[in-house]
């Protein structure tokens, strides 16, 4: 059974090779898009889990990551 530190240090872990890993060739828009939505995975999957268990974290995780990307993109200073 994962709890939440597992998938908390699981999240942290793979939002920092992605956002390693491709950061040289993306714009500004794209990196805030991206780091947006690796941070709103990370708080939907631990937000799930401590609401309402394994299931939940997953929902969580991906509605979170939906909006952290949304809300990376608008704050970008390239859209400005």
């Amino acid at each position: 059974m994962l709890n939440i530190k597992t998938i908390a240090v699981t999240t942290i872990v793979a939002g920092t090779v992605i956002l390693n890993g491709c950061g040289e060739s993306m714009n500004q828009t794209q990196k805030d898009t991206l780091t947006g939505a690796a941070l709103g995975a990370g708080v939907g999957a631990v937000g799930g889990a401590l609401v309402g268990g394994k299931g939940a974290a997953v929902t969580g995780a991906l509605i979170g990551t939906g909006v952290g990307a949304v809300g990376g993109s608008m704050m970008s200073n390239d859209n400005k």
